[in-house]
C-alpha cells in the first residue's frame, strides 16, 4: 500500500537528534514551569510549625484572643488543599489558552500567576496577613495546573518521535528536582525557620522570571503553527531551529497527514471528546492512568512524609534529613526513567512502576502493624517508602503525561490534556483532603486501599494500553482505532500535491475515520 510505504520511508529516515535548541527549550520549560509545581508541593511541609505560629500571632494581634485549635486546623488544611484546588481551576484554562495563545504563549502568560503569588507570599509576614498566603496558594495552584499540562504537551510536540518519551519525562524530572530543592531549602538550618519561611515561599518566582526572559527567543510548537494556524513557513522555520538542519520535509509531510486525517472531526472541546466514539479508549485510558497516578497515594507520601517516618520510629530531629534523602532518590530514579524509556518502552515502565507501588503498599501495611512488636519493622517501613518512590518515579508519575501527548492527535490533544489535568488535580485534592481521615479510621490499613488501586491500574494497562515507543501520532491513532472499532481508510485518493521550497513535490494523503 502506498500509504504504508510512505510511512515506512518516514520511519526509516526521520530519526531526530538531540540538538542544543531542543535541550534548551526542554530545560527552560521544565525549570520555569514544572520545577515550581514540585517546589510548591513540598515547600510548606518543613516550615509548617513556624507558619502556624504566624497565623496564631496575627490572629491574636487582631482579636486579642488566641486562635481556636479547630480554626487553626481549618486554616492549615485550607493552606494545603487550596494548591491542588487551584490546579483543578488551572486545568480548566488549558484548552482555551493553548488553542488561542499557543503552547509557548500559554507558558509565558502563566508566569504572571507565579510571579504575583511569589510576591504576595514573600511579603505576607511584613503585611501581617495570613489570608494572602491561602489566596496565593490558589493562584500558585492555577499556575501549576496549567504548567503540568502545557509543558508535556509543548515538549511532546517539539520532539522527534524517537526522543519523545525521554523529553516527555523531563517535566516530571523537574517536578522531582523542585520537590528536592524545597526540602533542602526547608531544612531548619537554612530557611525552614521563623525568619526564613517568607523567603522560602517567595523564591518560587525566580524560575518564572528566568523563563519570561529566555523562552521568547525559542520557537513555538511547529505542529501548532502548521496544523492549527496553517502557517507552514513559520512551522518550517521552527522545525529547522529545533532539528538543527534545513531538511525537515518528512516531518512537514507527516504533520500534513495528521492534519488531513482529522479534518472531518474538527477541533475537540472537552465535552465533544467525551462523547466521540473514535477516541473512547484513549479517553478511558488517560482517566484510568491519571486516577491511578494520584489515588495510588503518592501525594499522601509527600504531603505527610514526616508523619510516616515518625510513625516508623525515626527520631523527630532526623526526619527532615530522611525526607531529603527520599527526595534525592526520587530525582535519581526519574532521571533513570528519562534514560531508559526509549529502550524499554512506556508499557514496561508503567507496569513495573505500578507493580512496585502495589507491593510496597502491601508490605508497608504489614510493617506498620508489626513495628511495635518487631523492632526491625520500622526500618522495613522506610524501605517500603523508598521502593514506592522508585516505582512512582520510573513509571506511575512521568509516563501518563507522555501517553496523553502520544495517544491523541493535534485537534483532540488540548481537550485530552484538559480532561487528564482535571482528573489529576481532582484526585490530588481528594487524597490531600481524605488521607488524614483514612489514617484515623483505618490506620496502617489505609495503604491497602492504595495497593488495590495500583493493582487495578496495572491490570488495565496490561490489557488495554498499547506500546507507543518510536511510533508517529498517526500510527498510534491507527492502533487505537482498532480497539475503538472504527475504520481508518489509508488508501483513499491522494488529494493534493504540495510543493515545498526548493522545488521538491510530495503528496498529502487523506485519511478519515469511519464511525
Amino acid at each position: 500500500m502506498k500509504g504504508n510505504k510512505q510511512n515506512s520511508d518516514y520511519n526509516e529516515g526521520s530519526k531526530g537528534k538531540m540538538t542544543l535548541t531542543l535541550v534548551l527549550v526542554s530545560l527552560i520549560s521544565g525549570f520555569g514551569s514544572s520545577f515550581q509545581y514540585g517546589y510548591n508541593v513540598s515547600v510548606i511541609n518543613s516550615p509548617a510549625p513556624y507558619m502556624q505560629d504566624f497565623y496564631n500571632k496575627t490572629y491574636f494581634e487582631r482579636n486579642g484572643v488566641p486562635m481556636d485549635r479547630s480554626f487553626q486546623t481549618l486554616l492549615w488544611s485550607l493552606t494545603v488543599s487550596m494548591y491542588p484546588l487551584g490546579g483543578f481551576f488551572g486545568s480548566l484554562m488549558v484548552w482555551p489558552l493553548v488553542n488561542n495563545c499557543g503552547r509557548k504563549g500559554t507558558l509565558l502568560i502563566n508566569n504572571l500567576f507565579s510571579i504575583a503569588a511569589a510576591l504576595l507570599m514573600g511579603t505576607s509576614e511584613l503585611a501581617g496577613t495570613f489570608e494572602v498566603i491561602i489566596f496565593s496558594r490558589i493562584v500558585m495552584g492555577i499556575f501549576a495546573g496549567l504548567a503540568s499540562n502545557v509543558v508535556p504537551m509543548f515538549l511532546g510536540e517539539v520532539s522527534p518521535k524517537n526522543l519523545r518519551g525521554a523529553i516527555g519525562i523531563v517535566p516530571q524530572l523537574f517536578i522531582t528536582v523542585g520537590i528536592l530543592i524545597a526540602q533542602i531549602l526547608g531544612l531548619n538550618i537554612i530557611l525552614g525557620n521563623t525568619e526564613g519561611w517568607p523567603l522560602l515561599l517567595g523564591l518560587t518566582g525566580i524560575p518564572s522570571l528566568i523563563q519570561v526572559l529566555t523562552l521568547p527567543f525559542f520557537p513555538e510548537s511547529p505542529r501548532y503553527l502548521l496544523i492549527q494556524k496553517g502557517n507552514e513557513e513559520r512551522a518550517r522555520q521552527a522545525l529547522q531551529k529545533l532539528r538543527g538542519c534545513s531538511d525537515v520535509d518528512d516531518e512537514i509531510e507527516e504533520m500534513y497527514q495528521e492534519d488531513w486525517s482529522e479534518k472531518e472531526e474538527g477541533r475537540f472541546s472537552a465535552l465533544s471528546l467525551c462523547t466521540f466514539r473514535g477516541l473512547r479508549w484513549q479517553l478511558i485510558s488517560i482517566i484510568v492512568m491519571m486516577m491511578g497516578q494520584q489515588l495510588s497515594g503518592v501525594n499522601a507520601v509527600f504531603y505527610y512524609a514526616d508523619r510516616i517516618f515518625q510513625s516508623a520510629g525515626v527520631e523527630s530531629s532526623n526526619v527532615q534529613y530522611v525526607t531529603v534523602s527520599i527526595g534525592a532518590i526520587n530525582v535519581v530514579m526519574t532521571l533513570l526513567a528519562v534514560l531508559i524509556v526509549e529502550s524499554l518502552g512506556r508499557r514496561i515502565l508503567l507496569l513495573a512502576g505500578f507493580g512496585l507501588c502495589s507491593v510496597s503498599c502491601a508490605v508497608l501495611t504489614l510493617a506498620l502493624n508489626l513495628q511495635t512488636t518487631v523492632s526491625w519493622m520500622s526500618y522495613l517501613s522506610i524501605v517500603c517508602v523508598i521502593v514506592y518512590i522508585i516505582g512512582h518515579a520510573i513509571g506511575a508519575s512521568p509516563i501518563p503525561f507522555v501517553m496523553i501527548t502520544e495517544m491523541f492527535l493535534q485537534s483532540s490533544r488540548p481537550a485530552a490534556f484538559m480532561v487528564g489535568g482535571l482528573v489529576h488535580w481532582l484526585c490530588n485534592f481528594t487524597v490531600g483532603l481524605v488521607f488524614l481521615y483514612m489514617e484515623a479510621g483505618l490506620g496502617p490499613y489505609s495503604f491497602l486501599v492504595f495497593c488495590a488501586i495500583c493493582v487495578v491500574t496495572a491490570v488495565y494497562i496490561f490489557f488495554i494500553v498499547p506500546e507507543t515507543k518510536n511510533k508517529t501520532f498517526i500510527e498510534i491513532n491507527r492502533i487505537m482505532a482498532k480497539r475503538n472499532k472504527v475504520e481508518i481508510q489509508e488508501d483513499r485518493e491522494l488529494e493534493d500535491v504540495h510543493t515545498v521550497p526548493g522545488g521538491q513535490a510530495w503528496k498529502k494523503e487523506f485519511f478519515s475515520s469511519g464511525l
